[in-house]
């Protein structure tokens, strides 16, 4: 079984027979006519898409496909790759563009999907001027409605050196100006840049990177005044913001076991010289959520037919507000802090531990649903319950404690600290944070590097690493009494905890839980089981 022996148009009684052994191991097929829906989007394209990565194929492409396996869209999605032309020379062009979807369920079975809604695979570089040249001709389109984008935040920087390139600059976002240069040429037609990277106000990344190009540009005379302003007319290129939410990790071998099992012959791990994992299969989590801003000023494809939710800016934030302060991003950070500690090196081996579970549940439900941001589309309880009972417990995710816990110094204001401020705001009794507060304790326990049974780890890299292990650098993993007065240097920090966690009235506190979980050996495990089943 082989993504080429899958021929164009999946229709008529011969096609099903060939196709029938994959229907009988469990593959879901296409139920459209692959090379109609190709001839369309070559002729007419609505949707391009930057960043031919596992998230592009396990998300945007697969929500394409169900609009258009139920019959109620005609055209698919062209993808370019800025960064890594290898991507598409290994795993797209040798597939015919196809691709297997595994998703990964908690129950630890698997759904195996194949992928058939991206019609052409592009290298977004000058060198290659057939795809140049076809890049051009996908811009001037009038039909052209969207370029959506998963480059990473690091995707949508601006160089100095890159600026001084002129009209052949380098970096993506340079390449994506010059493109819609040759589209304001070609009509000055309307389109939306759509981020789909998991980064705060996304679409204000997109919209300033643009802006940088053409202003330069401009304001050195080699393109028309009108270009900038067409570019700043929001009417014309909208950049709408977004809030995704999904975990595809690198080709996992368990998968690919199972995936030889069934005579799956493209089951191949591919690492290009630029170090990605990718591979002819995508294995993802079954949970997702993608909301966007509806701002759309040429029309968009049908995305909501496969679950994208549309709304307005303001609750796009909210959403983002839900996730990042309450209901996903600080669960992890906490069990990504007592879990170097008390020797993990998994995140669903975790939520096999009764405390570190009883410690995200609590600080889920009880502490930081009081201060919540509701969304109003997405329900946070449920969101809280979609989190605890099938995303971090999935077997088949190797996400690691360690990973989660690199520059944890960056993440602890917003995650952490918005909720303090929280209820701050809303006149709420601060005494009512118990775990919150541990998890800000078992910080300063972390920062030393050794776990609950004595041994040194070497915590996750950090911009602040170097100079908040000092502050811990004179405390002793013991059970006799010491001066924990050094913590003042560290809980004072507003810039790492969002607060002074002395003057809103918590440093003692949390001072008194850093003396415990330094208590000697097994004294991380005594203090987490001490307050969560006080809590």
């Amino acid at each position: 079984m082989r993504l080429s022996d899958i021929k164009n148009g999946l229709t008529g009684e011969q096609k099903e027979k060939e196709l029938g052994i994959w229907k009988e191991k469990g593959y879901e097929m296409p139920a459209f006519d692959i090379q109609a829906v190709r001839e369309k989007t070559r002729k007419d394209p609505t949707w391009i898409h930057f960043g031919a990565g596992n998230i592009f194929r396990a998300f945007p492409a697969a929500v394409l496909q169900e609009a258009l396996d139920q019959g109620r869209y005609d055209r698919g999605v062209i993808v370019a790759e800025g960064f890594d032309d290898e991507i598409i020379d290994k795993a797209y062009r040798p597939y015919d563009d196809l691709s297997l979807l595994v998703v990964l369920q908690s129950d630890g079975s698997i759904r195996k999907k194949v992928i058939a809604s991206v019609t052409e695979s592009l290298k977004a570089d000058r060198t290659f001027a057939e795809d140049w040249s076809r890049l051009v001709q996908i811009f001037t389109a009038p039909s052209l409605q969207m370029v959506s984008f998963t480059i990473t935040e690091k995707g949508y920087g601006v160089s100095p050196a890159d600026l001084e390139k002129g009209l052949q600059p380098d970096l993506i976002m340079g390449k994506v100006t010059a493109l819609l240069l040759e589209r304001f040429r070609a009509g000055a037609y309307p389109l939306t840049l759509q981020s789909m990277d998991n980064c705060s106000h996304n679409g204000d990344k997109v919209r300033q990177a643009v802006r940088a190009y053409a202003e330069r540009w401009a304001g050195q005379g080699m393109v028309p005044q009108a270009f900038l302003a067409y570019v700043q007319d929001e009417a014309k290129i909208a950049c709408p913001w977004s809030m995704i939410d999904k975990i595809t990790p690198r080709p996992d071998a368990k998968v690919q076991e199972i995936l030889k099992a069934d005579g799956f012959e493209d089951r191949e791990t591919i690492v290009t010289e630029k170090k990605t994992y990718t591979a002819p299969f995508v294995n993802a989590e079954e949970t997702q959520y993608l909301v966007i801003e509806d701002k759309y000023t040429n029309g968009r494809p049908p995305l909501e037919l496969g679950g994208v939710l549309y709304t307005d800016r303001e609750t796009v934030d909210k959403v983002e507000r839900m996730k990042v302060c309450t209901c996903l991003n600080p669960l992890h950070t906490a069990m990504s802090i007592f879990g170097c500690l008390l020797g993990y090196d998994l995140i669903s081996a975790e939520m096999k531990d009764e405390d570190i579970r009883g410690l995200i549940t609590k600080i889920g439900y009880i502490e930081a649903m009081p201060v919540v941001t509701d969304p109003g589309v997405l329900n946070p309880k449920d969101f809280i319950g979609a989190v605890l009972e099938r995303r971090l417990p999935n077997p088949f995710m190797p996400d690691a404690p360690q990973r989660i816990a690199t520059d944890t110094s960056q993440k602890l204001p917003i995650r952490f600290g918005e909720t303090i401020k929280g209820y701050m705001e809303k006149g709420l009794d601060l005494d009512e944070l118990v775990l919150i507060p541990l998890v800000l304790a078992g910080y300063a326990r972390y920062l030393k590097g050794i776990d609950d049974e004595g041994n040194g780890f070497e915590p996750s890299p950090d911009p602040l690493l170097k100079e908040l292990r000092q502050m811990v650098s004179g405390l002793e993993i013991k059970e006799e009494a010491q001066d924990f007065s050094c913590l003042e240097r560290l809980y004072t920090r507003k810039d790492i905890f969002g607060v002074d966690l002395y003057a809103v009235g918590l440093g003692t506190r949390i001072e008194a839980m850093v003396s415990e979980l330094y208590a000697g050996k097994g004294a991380v495990r005594r203090t987490l089981h001490k307050y969560v089943e006080s809590r």
